[in-house]
């Protein structure tokens, strides 16, 4: 009965959202109520088990989302992301363009959120498929896939952030796991990859077609690398720190900056001096930039407490007690479960950080009852919400009509780009899991 109520909520969420088109938000709250109902919870405490999961998953992560979205805004708007690509191109030459290409949505995509990170990136994209005449998917599938790992597996993005939170994992050492899973994941997924789709030639939208900025405007190169880096090399000091003293013995500047909400918070002001007041920009242009940011991560805030929401009425079942006995019985290694689910229910869904967020609430007892490292669990879930993306992901549509194709080349590009990104990520979780043994 207990695993019935479940399938219930997971496909009752999937037809709310993939057949009515009801709003995210919305349905996680419907489905939070229809499941604690179902799990015989008392009616008076369901309101109350979904208002804390509401603000104990906002709590720590409100800040974390919203100073990102201002980074990554600031670094679009000011140029540094053209510059940081057109400097890798310099350097990389023609010949090895791809290369140049994930290596510029690798850095730059670390601050930018994912829609956010393709609309302003593309653009990049097509500059160089007029410019140098080369078939637009084979130069486009290395930044993207780029884009979609630090997305899927880094924070502070918000699904793995979020992910952090709801497995009480380490956000430094699951950066740390993260990075040396996206180097390879990348490599196979970007440029290996679309080496195969050299004769997908097709003609990108004139729509689309960019004005640079003129070079002059430009911030320089290592300021703009320096402010898309600089939360990446924070987090990788503190964990230094943390992998190495205990927390009573670490100083409180270093646990002052380890705090994800400071240390974006820091980011953000170095941003807004380095992109913003160095060069001349008032400080009334940089809050309206700042402003307009927030809009585009206002329904993955929505988002993300929803699903806190659907995760606390679980908790306060008892229902993740029971899920945690159940599945430890199973056999089947924990991180492969929870990308399995993960998996299943993105390409039921298609959104990657509903799948990821919603399969949090089911594995997290399993993390504590089997006593596997929740940082690889993160990487895991993450890497399964990535997987066989297809027409029920907003990201497939994105994809087809920008770079102008059909159903059956974005099939055979975009939806095996993120599936490899999805199964190498797992493959990396599962190595790193052995040599800690």
């Amino acid at each position: 009965m207990l695993f019935i109520t479940i399938a219930f909520c997971i496909v009752l969420l999937v037809l709310l959202i993939s057949w009515l088109k009801c709003n995210t938000f919305i349905s996680f709250i419907i489905v939070s109520l229809a499941g604690g109902l179902l799990l015989g919870m008392p009616l008076e405490k369901i309101p109350f088990a979904i208002q804390k999961g509401v603000g104990d998953t906002l709590g720590s992560l409100l800040m974390v989302i919203l100073f990102g979205a201002m980074i990554g805004k600031l670094v679009a708007e000011s140029g540094a992301a053209q510059k940081i690509s057109d400097v890798l191109l310099r350097t990389f030459g023609e010949k090895r363009i791809t290369w140049a290409l994930v290596l510029t949505g690798f850095i730059v995509g670390i601050p930018l959120f994912y829609n956010v990170g393709f609309v302003l990136l593309v653009p990049l994209i097509f500059s160089i498929v007029y410019r140098l005449k080369l078939p637009a998917v084979y130069v486009g599938i290395p930044m993207l896939s780029a884009l979609s790992v630090t997305h899927g597996l880094l924070p502070p993005h918000p699904s793995p952030a979020a992910l952090v939170n709801q497995l009480h994992a380490d956000m430094g050492k699951t950066l740390l796991y993260g990075i040396c899973i996206a180097i390879p994941t990348i490599i196979v997924a970007g440029p290996l990859f679309a080496s195969t789709l050299k004769k997908m030639n097709v003609e990108p939208l004139q729509t689309f077609k960019p004005k640079d900025i003129d070079q002059a405007a430009l911030p320089g190169f290592l300021n703009s690398i320096i402010t898309c880096l600089l939360p990446v090399f924070i987090l990788l000091i503190t964990t230094y720190f943390n992998l190495n003293q205990s927390s009573e013995k670490m100083p409180g500047f270093i646990q002052f900056i380890s705090d994800p909400s400071m240390l974006m918070f820091i980011s953000m002001l170095y941003a807004t001096v380095a992109l913003g007041l160095s060069r001349g920009s008032s400080v009334a242009s940089i809050m309206s930039t700042y402003a307009d940011s927030i809009k585009d991560v206002l329904m993955i805030i929505l988002i993300v407490s929803g699903a806190g929401a659907l995760k606390q009425v679980y908790v306060d079942s008892g229902v993740s007690a029971q899920l945690a006995a159940a599945f430890t019985q199973l056999q089947m290694p924990p991180l492969l479960l929870g990308w399995l689910i993960s998996a299943i229910i993105r390409v039921a869904m298609g959104s990657a950080t509903v799948a990821g967020l919603t399969t949090a609430g089911i594995i997290a007892p399993v993390v504590v009852a089997t006593n596997t490292d929740p940082s690889l669990m993160v990487l895991a879930v993450g890497s399964g919400s990535l997987t066989l993306s297809h027409v029920n992901d907003s990201g497939f549509w994105l994809f087809k009509e920008y770079f102008n194709l059909s159903i059956k080349q974005t099939l055979k590009s975009w939806t095996i780009m993120e599936t490899i990104v999805s199964v190498m990520g797992l493959m990396g979780v599962l190595t790193i899991d052995y040599l800690l043994k």
